[in-house]
């Protein structure tokens, strides 16, 4: 059961994704040539109009493929065709979408159990906090000039950044207060620590609040995917703890289990929403990146002709994408097989 829900929560993340380059891809008159859901070969496939609809063997990923989208052709609805605003517009649909169905499933949670905020709740004898006067009660506006919504985005920030020192800004009695504090390390932990505590507890917010957090809620979860970027090719994470679809769906089994054993059926709908969450705002960001194939890579080519007037060449950019996707390629297959290697 785990197992089907986990595809499920996945297939729908990619669906939504390539829904937006669909819709966008029909409004500006694009030909749609096939609209799929998962990979491989076709198991179920309907044809309305110039489109065919289909279901594929692999449960991962998806597509839309338009005519023209990777070479010439005469077609009036061809991808290539169109105007390069238009091009800009389709490409940068999916992950948008992404972002959007992020905002939606938050503030849904939002609405149903509310926010932590990032109130101290205690501060610990001699660490940093106390020494800078710090008490229970303050709360976190930013760390070194990043926005603090939440609590746990204090432990995301200390974790990205260890042993770093941080100017903290926080607010007493409606007055704003800051202190330089440099984290010390806990040599039992291991970890570095400001020497304050807050809790993780969430409480409703008003309707503003409610819908301003759910955007937050999307932020932080954007923040932690870009760091979690640096971390690795920094060199502080391996390789080795990239996790592809395989892994994904073990995680999100497992996290359906834990949730639905201690909370029953609500919270696990709840944390399935929150995955849903993590998610869809990592696809969105992931396929950003300028990387050839991805839809960050494709939109850098097309920035460059907006800029230029003049289309790169399609032949090169072609080959730069096949090179790409190979690369990419050969990284989903090292991924899963690491994915496989964790699980057994």
């Amino acid at each position: 059961m785990k197992i089907i829900i986990a595809i499920l929560i996945f297939s729908i993340i990619i669906l939504f994704h390539e829904l937006g380059h669909f819709l966008l891809a029909k409004k500006n008159g694009v030909r749609v040539n096939e609209f799929c859901l998962g990979l491989g070969p076709t198991l179920f496939g309907i044809t309305k109009g110039e489109t065919k609809y289909s279901i594929k063997l692999l449960p991962f990923g998806g597509a839309c493929m338009m005519e023209g989208e990777d070479g010439e052709s005469s077609d009036e609805g061809a991808f290539n065709n169109k105007s390069v605003w238009a091009r800009i517009s389709v490409v940068a649909a999916g992950p948008i979408f992404n972002f959007i169905m992020a905002w939606v499933f938050a503030l849904i949670i939002m609405i149903c159990v509310g926010f932590d905020k990032p109130v101290l709740t205690d501060v610990i004898d001699g660490y940093p906090a106390q020494e800078a006067g710090m008490q229970a009660g303050d709360e976190i506006i930013s760390i070194n000039g990043r926005k603090i919504h939440f609590y746990r985005e204090v432990s995301m920030y200390s974790f990205f950044h260890a042993g770093e020192e941080a100017t903290v800004v926080f607010e007493r009695d409606g007055k704003q207060m800051e202190v330089t504090i440099t984290p010390k390390l806990d040599e039992e932990s291991g970890s570095y620590l400001y020497g304050f505590t807050g809790s993780s507890a969430r409480q409703r917010g008003s309707a503003g609040e409610t819908i301003t957090h759910s955007f937050y809620e999307v932020k932080y979860w954007i923040n932690y995917t870009v760091d979690s970027l640096k971390y690795l090719v920094s060199g502080k994470a391996s390789v080795n703890q990239l996790n592809g679809p395989v892994g994904l769906v073990k995680n999100i089994g497992d996290v359906y289990e834990q949730s639905k054993d201690s909370g029953g059926l609500y919270l696990a709908l709840l944390s399935m929403l929150n995955m849903c969450i993590f998610i869809s705002a990592n696809l969105g960001v992931m396929n950003l990146l300028p990387i050839p194939a991805l839809d960050g890579g494709r939109l850098v080519f097309l920035i460059i002709e907006a800029i230029r007037g003049k289309r790169v060449d399609p032949e090169k950019e072609g080959m730069v994408h096949f090179v790409g996707l190979m690369l990419l390629m050969a990284l989903m297959v090292f991924v899963m097989f690491n994915d496989i290697r964790n699980i057994l």
